[in-house]
């Protein structure tokens, strides 16, 4: 991985932005009509909110089990296929959709993700899932994986999907008439990687993606911060993300970002709407920094969170809520310091958020 081009703004900011909340009893305090979060109409006014507000990206969260509501399960579309579906309605913010490597096979999960980067046209990322429990494996009648086997899963997952995107070269199609070729079979590529789990052969059924490679987003947990193009970093206390983020760039990560829940004063104080909400479903500990509060204390938070990472992927408790406090008051103040610039319409990915794009690892062999 290499670095991300200097002069770029040091705050880089995602939302998570899958059904009402990150709350457990969001779907019950909706802010909008019950069962209305996971239509495509409110994930298209999700998508326009953020992408107006000048948000980097957006993440969307995903399960091999569907969600629950009131304790019944609710239908939901699969993560990539909603970001694919916000690809034509989107023109500047990154899309991230959840793609687990353990009920995903390596070579749709990279076919797909490549995918959403030529109907994007390069705004492309993912989020690296791993989910593990008995329940979510026998989705896909899989056993138990161990810590260490799914730690070597995930990392051969990462490493076969840039191989595929790789599998093409940038200059693979030649739309030659004279000769009647439509690519250079010698700019295609197999991969032949052989894991414990499963192998590849390859090429990708998709030519290269606009990017060179789909930015890579991986939770700190899942320790393969080299593999990774942004670590995401998921710690309760500022002290905590600033050492753990160290770390990440020690691994070679180019990016780091900090996990924030985010609940904000908005019809009522942010401590009585948690109390309200937490009444209902009590919202335990994550693991990630949480705030409840005013959005001037958010943006006092973001600006010393600014010292230590790149930025920032905040989980709304619910959306509908706290997602315009977001909008109309912690963003402006934030660009209006200079601390966040909107990616322009156009730009892939990589380009907002200062990456280069990666020259073909078969090319540079040939040359």
């Amino acid at each position: 991985m290499t670095a991300p081009a200097a002069g770029l703004p040091g705050l880089y900011l995602a939302l998570e932005a899958d059904g009402d909340g990150a709350h457990p009893a969001a779907p019950r305090h909706p802010g909008r009509p019950a069962d209305a979060a996971l239509t495509p109409g409110a994930l298209r006014e999700t998508a326009a909110a953020v992408e107006n507000a000048g948000f980097t990206l957006v993440t969307f969260a995903d399960s091999p089990l569907p969600p629950e509501a009131a304790g019944q399960p609710v239908a939901r579309i699969e993560a990539g296929v909603r970001a694919a579906y916000l690809s034509a309605l989107t023109d500047r913010i990154g899309l991230a959709p959840t793609l687990h490597v353990t009920t995903t096979e390596p070579f749709h999960l990279a076919t797909q993700l490549a995918g959403l980067d030529h109907a994007s046209h390069g705004r492309a990322g993912w989020v690296v899932g791993a989910a593990s429990t008995a329940a979510e494996l026998a989705t896909v009648g899989r056993d138990f994986l161990s810590a260490e086997a799914l730690a070597a899963e995930t990392a051969d997952v990462i490493d076969t999907a840039r191989a595929l995107w790789d599998s093409w070269e940038d200059d693979a199609i030649v739309k030659d008439s004279a000769t009647g070729r439509f690519l250079d079979a010698d700019r295609v590529h197999h991969i032949d990687f052989e894991g414990a789990t499963f192998t590849v052969k390859g090429p990708l059924i998709t030519p290269r993606p606009p990017q060179g490679q789909v930015v890579v987003l991986a939770p700190d947990a899942l320790d393969v911060d080299a593999r990774a193009d942004l670590v995401l970093v998921a710690r309760d206390t500022v002290p905590a993300i600033a050492a753990r983020a160290a770390t990440a760039r020690e691994n070679g990560a180019p990016l780091v970002l900090a996990e924030v829940e985010v609940v904000l004063d908005a019809r009522a104080p942010a401590a009585d709407r948690l109390a309200e909400l937490d009444a209902d479903a009590p919202w335990p500990p994550t693991g990630r920094l949480r705030h409840v509060g005013s959005a001037e204390a958010l943006t006092e938070l973001l600006r010393a969170l600014a010292e230590f990472v790149d930025g920032v992927r905040l989980h709304p408790a619910v959306l509908a809520v706290d997602l315009p406090v977001l909008t109309e008051r912690v963003l402006p103040a934030l660009a209006a310091e200079g601390l966040h610039r909107a990616p322009r319409p156009g730009a892939t990915l990589r380009e907002s958020l200062g990456l280069p794009r990666p020259a073909n690892r078969f090319a540079t062999a040939r040359a």
